[in-house]
């Protein structure tokens, strides 16, 4: 059977843009990697009579993580520093780069924000965070 794709693409350009609502969208630095995770409810509609279950769609929602290497004066890693217990900000990810694929795009709490030193590698900083509203998906 043949693939339909018309474009693949890697990851390696990827990016995060991200704002604490006290100044712009910062682009954050040094990102290894990041995921995004979708989900909607399911909400059983079953009635008296039937022999299966059946199920609605209900409200969706978005989490995710990412890793980066600590840079100690990047504008747009102290912006997710600073946001922890702080209101929904933006928050734009970029799979394969700015110029090309696509954007997803939405507001999100942060809701972790971890940093590891080893003595045999790169100090990483890692976040965890949950969306607030939709997520929204656009060509770049």
């Amino acid at each position: 059977m043949a693939n339909n794709l018309t474009s693949s693409y890697s990851g390696e350009s990827g990016a995060i843009k991200f704002s604490d609502n006290s100044s712009a969208v910062q682009l954050v630095a040094a990102v290894r990697n990041f995921t995004v995770d979708q989900e909607t409810q399911a909400i059983e509609s079953t009635v008296m009579g039937t022999t299966g279950r059946t199920y609605l769609g209900g409200l969706t929602q978005f989490s995710g993580s990412a890793d980066l290497y600590l840079i100690d004066d990047d504008m747009g890693q102290d912006s997710l520093f600073a946001a922890i217990g702080n209101n929904a900000a933006a928050i734009e990810l970029y799979p394969s780069g700015t110029s090309t694929g696509v954007k997803l795009s939405g507001n999100v709490i942060i809701t972790g924000h971890s940093i590891t030193s080893n003595h045999d590698g790169m100090v990483e900083a890692s976040i965890t965070f949950q969306g607030s509203g939709a997520l929204t998906k656009a060509d770049v």
